[in-house]
């Protein structure tokens, strides 16, 4: 599966900036450069998201690092054996790929964000590699050079919401009323349409309630929407716009002044 800014998997072109957020504040306490880990990350990967929505809900202190990925920093060539993100120094060593790195996080912490029921647990990480899926799709719709291409992709995508919308209940989160492991994957899926949505008149959401409604409880959440940086946006619509894609074309000048984004 492929997606540019999907950083656990390959490597985008966007530059994003190297920065290094030493003093920081979390949970009300100071997080100074010597805490125990460090994550290594990319703006606008989704991965590396969902490794910043595990560390907040388990209240893990951190520090955050940003490299930019096509100008990498010698010392993340000598410690990230594949060369891409999210990856968490520890002071037993790395590690990296975003599912290993959640899965550790949840381990070392009191309580679990998985459920009890092996099944259940098991299901639960079959629909995570399932979300994976529809970034890349995501990732083709964004990279789509003509208007056909464009239709499939999006029908790729409502396809797939379609499918996730018979795996949702009542209740307020993918499986429980409380948040669990499985919906750090989605709030960074989700985050992409608050971009798209303002320049494609399409509906991905419309035979899909459920969907939409879980869609907007994780867009509360405080840990998903404090998982990316300020300016979030703009970079992406920067990263959208240097696609040279059919995407691109359908963002405006005038539209971008009229959402007062500069690129």
């Amino acid at each position: 599966m492929t997606n540019d800014l999907s950083s656990d998997k390959t490597e985008a072109n966007t530059k994003s900036p190297s920065i290094r957020e030493d003093n920081i504040t979390h949970n009300g306490k100071h997080i100074t450069a010597d805490s125990r880990i460090e994550l290594v990350s990319f703006v606008l990967c989704p991965y590396v998201q969902r490794a910043v929505i595990i560390l907040d809900e388990k209240e893990i202190p951190h520090i955050r690092t940003y490299i930019d990925l096509s100008n990498k920093p010698e010392w993340f060539k000598k410690i990230s054996p594949l060369g891409k993100v999210p990856l968490l120094q520890t002071e037993q060593g790395v590690l990296f790929e975003s599912a290993v790195i959640g899965e550790y996080l949840d381990e070392i912490t009191t309580g679990t964000l998985h459920p009890a029921d092996p099944f259940e647990k098991a299901r639960h990480r079959s629909w995570i590699e399932f979300g994976s899926t529809i970034l890349a799709a995501i990732a083709g719709l964004y990279s789509a050079p003509d208007h056909e291409t464009f239709q499939q992709k999006h029908h790729v995508i409502v396809t797939k919401f379609e499918q996730l919308e018979a795996q949702l209940g009542e209740t307020s989160y993918f499986a429980a009323d409380n948040f669990q492991f499985i919906d750090a994957v989605y709030g960074p899926i989700f985050r992409y349409f608050d971009t798209l949505e303002l320049f494609i008149s399409d509906n991905f959401f419309q035979n899909t309630p459920r969907v939409k409604k879980y869609r907007t409880k994780l867009s509360k959440r405080t840990s998903v929407i404090q998982a990316v940086t300020e300016d979030y946006q703009s970079r992406l619509i920067s990263f959208l716009l240097k696609k040279d894609s059919y995407l691109s074309q359908l963002i405006s000048q005038k539209q971008l002044e009229a959402l007062s984004i500069s690129t």
